[in-house]
């Protein structure tokens, strides 16, 4: 059964120059149990830079999840402790192949309120350049 959530998204990144930035987002979202995973979904604004695109969280057995972004940017995440992905981000600026390796993954969502949090601690880098240590927070509230 689909429930409406207030769904908080605290990310934070810090570039090798050590220089850190954080982005909050709190919006409106829904969430979903389906075959065994759960489901968030939300639509991004303009604070998050991306206005007009959609955010899809699955979450598989606390262990896995995989985050994916349509609309004016797209891309595909997948978080998994200790493991390493590739993704293509595709942006009005062009698009970026990058890679995510997963340091921290911690998932606790009740399964009788639908409220919780994931952690994820994660190193991306950008082919060809960029790469920043990230901490993403999101809250089901």
């Amino acid at each position: 059964m689909k429930s409406t959530r207030m769904i908080r998204v605290i990310g934070i990144q810090q570039n090798s120059d050590g220089e850190e930035s954080t982005i909050e987002l709190t919006t409106e979202g829904s969430v979903y149990e389906k075959n065994g995973s759960y489901y968030i979904l939300y639509d991004e604004s303009e604070i998050s830079g991306m206005e007009g695109s959609t955010t899809r969280i699955k979450i598989e057995n606390n262990k896995k999840v995989s985050m994916k972004r349509s609309g004016a940017s797209a891309v595909d995440f997948i978080f998994e402790q200790g493991k390493k992905y590739e993704s293509n981000y595709m942006t009005a600026y062009g698009d970026f192949t990058m890679k995510v390796t997963t340091n921290v993954l911690d998932v606790e969502i009740s399964e009788e309120t639908g409220k919780g949090k994931i952690d994820i601690d994660y190193d991306l880098k950008i082919l060809g350049g960029v790469r920043t240590s990230n901490k993403l927070q999101i809250q089901l509230m």
